[in-house]
Order: C-alpha cells, then structure tokens, then sequence
C-alpha cells in the first residue's frame, strides 16, 4: 500500500519490489533493487526516509521518521523481520538482525552489525565494523557496549541523553513526576495529521528521482 502524507508521495526505482501487503506512507524514497517485503510498514511522518540500493527489508520489521528525526539508510542493508528502526543513520553494508531496534539520532558506521534482539540507543555512535552481540545494548557515544542484566550500568550512560526531551520535546519533571500527559497530547496532535492521508493507486507513487508537486 502506498500512502500520500502531508502532500508527499512515496518515490520507488523502478527496479525496486515493494510486496503486496508492505506499507509506504509519505516522503519516502526506495532505491535500485531494493526489496520491502511483506508486512514491512516504512512510515515517514514529517521527516524523511530514504533508503538506498540493493537494500532488503523483512516481514514486519517497522521503519520510521518523525518532524525531529528523518531516517537515512545507505546502500546494501538488511533489516531483519520485526526490527524497528526510526529517525537514525544507517550507513553502507549494515545487518539489522530479527528483533533489534535502533533509535532516534542513532548513526551505524559501515558494516556495523546488531544481533538479534541488540538494541543501539537514541544519540548512539556505532562504529564501522562494531558488533552489538545478541540481547545487548549499545548506548553512548562513543558507543558503549552492555548486555540486558546491566540496568544500572545503562541506565547510567542512557540518563544524560534525556530520550523524552530528543524524542518527544518534554523534559522530565524535577520531582519526577510523569510526563505522559504532554507526550501522549503531543503524540496525538502529531498522529492526527494522518486523518488527511489518501491511499494512492499504484501508477500514482512518484519514480525515483523526482520530486512530488504537491
């Protein structure tokens, strides 16, 4: 399915395959033999997402950007099934594994891999050939290597980073109150842009290479 979002209309090489039932929503642009398999959702809500050649990504993995963090992908990457991915970098030659994330303001270095279940964390520096072993957490940067057991040790790195204010705009209270409230009024406002939407035929998604007139 390709989806119109704030007047921005998927834009796919014409050598790319895009499965039956993966989504496209927005600014999104697909490059030379890329594959987006089936279930794969990549949704670009006021960022971009742009992914690069002879890319694959598998069922139901979930791809995103938002108005604070587009999503880069470069050429040669696999995301396994049921990954997420949002608002990071991913350069050249990298293996997302089946059920890791990467988040906001993360960047990969070349030939970086995340083994299943790893997860790299907002603002983290991957570098080039690093590996974050299966379960593990790469938080830091320059990115610091801990596995899941190490709350303390991560939450430590992690803090500083302050993922609700980078994320979402909404600092912690100092009484450590919770912040749901304007998150979630935040969230919604932001998610109802999508009420707008037009599913698009297949012969309306822009080729690659052009920019939409909307």
């Amino acid at each position: 399915m390709r989806i119109e979002h704030l007047g921005e209309k998927p834009q796919i090489d014409p050598s790319a395959y895009i499965a039956p039932t993966a989504t496209l929503c927005g600014a999104v642009k697909i490059g030379a033999n890329t594959r987006i398999m089936f279930g794969a959702t990549v949704i670009a809500e006021g960022g971009t997402i742009e992914i690069g050649a002879d890319c694959v990504v598998l069922e139901n993995a979930v791809l995103r950007s938002t108005a604070r963090h587009s999503l880069r992908i470069g050429d040669r990457v696999l995301i396994g099934p049921n990954a997420h991915v949002v608002g990071c970098t991913l350069e050249d030659n990298v293996f997302i594994a089946t059920g890791a994330a990467v988040f906001h303001g993360a960047r990969l270095g070349a030939g970086s891999e995340v083994r299943i279940h790893g997860v790299v964390h907002l603002r983290t520096e991957l570098p080039a050939d690093a590996t974050v072993p299966i379960g593990w957490v790469a938080v830091g940067d320059p990115a610091v290597l801990l596995p899941p057991g190490e709350h303390d040790r991560i939450w430590a790195v992690q803090e500083p980073l302050n993922f609700p204010k980078f994320v979402y705009g909404v600092d912690r209270r100092p009484d450590g109150g919770t912040i749901m409230p304007e998150i979630m009024t935040g969230m919604a406002r932001a998610l109802g842009a999508h009420q707008t939407d037009r599913v698009l035929e297949e012969a309306e998604s822009e080729p690659a290479g052009r920019v939409s007139e909307n």
